[in-house]
């Protein structure tokens, strides 16, 4: 559970870095930042999570997602993953929503996904382990978000483990990928044509199929062009109130899908997670 430093910079008082390690999930070199706020000698912190959303790596929102702050002022670490393998031997596909890039958080089964594709064995179990090896972290503290493609990624981890995470948010998440063309593209390619194998991947499916948590925060921009068509938050509402799921839908007037709307509402969520993370 060797990382490589790529970069450490002084931020908020804190040290914003990135690492990269040999994945035993993916077979492949994955490369991750971490921001860990100034503290105490041998405190342990609580953690808040962030899954990035298609096309993305590591550094959008290191580099975008004006979080430092917060997380300073609150104590809280924050992890930013990357979203597939990558790599020349790596399959890849030419749209940007597939393929390098695009791994939607899931196990592939699918040839040639299944060999390098692990993203859920990633984010859930490797590398958890290996943060918890060299960081600061309280395991019994933490939080997930994210955005798009990892906003999907967040309400599903979370939901398939409500005991590790004490809370869970998004920005403009995919809600039911198995009702919109880039999940049902995704999800046929990486899980196969049985539909049944798409519902852990689904938040709006797990929460039918009875998963639980006592509450969701997500923002959504109103002027986000991909609102109608691939999001839906309106799907994760119905389902929400049906489970008596408390769930906070803010429209946020005006705002897209880009990173000017994300950092908009970033302090927002990092204050809320810390509030019951215990920060």
């Amino acid at each position: 559970m060797t990382i490589e430093t790529v970069s450490q910079n002084k931020a908020h008082g804190g040290v914003q870095g990135v690492y990269r390690h040999r994945s035993t999930a993916t077979g492949t070199d994955m490369t991750f930042a971490v921001f860990v706020p100034a503290h105490e000698k041998g405190a342990r912190l609580p953690v808040l999570w962030y899954l990035s959303g298609l096309t993305c790596t590591h550094a959008n929102v290191t580099e975008k997602g004006e979080y430092r702050a917060a997380c300073a002022a609150h104590g809280v670490v924050f992890v930013a993953p990357d979203t597939s393998p990558r790599g020349e031997d790596v399959p890849d596909d030419e749209a940007y929503d597939f393929g390098q890039g695009a791994g939607f958080y899931v196990d592939a089964t699918q040839s040639p996904w299944a060999t390098g594709f692990r993203m859920k064995s990633y984010v859930e179990d490797e590398l958890p382990a290996l943060v918890a090896a060299h960081f600061p972290i309280d395991p019994g503290r933490q939080a997930i978000t994210g955005h798009s493609m990892g906003g999907h990624g967040a309400l599903t981890i979370g939901l398939r483990n409500p005991a590790r995470f004490r809370s869970i948010s998004a920005f403009a998440p995919i809600v039911a990928p198995g009702r919109v063309p880039w999940g049902e593209k995704a999800l046929a390619a990486y899980l196969g044509d049985d539909r049944t194998a798409w519902r852990p991947y689904d938040a709006c499916a797990l929460i039918e199929d009875g998963a639980r948590v006592p509450e969701m925060l997500v923002d959504q921009g109103d002027a986000d062009p991909f609102l109608a068509e691939q999001l839906r938050p309106e799907l994760l509402r119905v389902a929400c109130d049906e489970a008596g799921i408390a769930l906070t839908l803010r429209m946020q007037p005006g705002y897209d899908h880009s990173y000017y709307f994300i950092s908009s509402f970033m302090a927002d969520h990092v204050a809320w997670h810390a509030e019951r993370l215990g920060a």
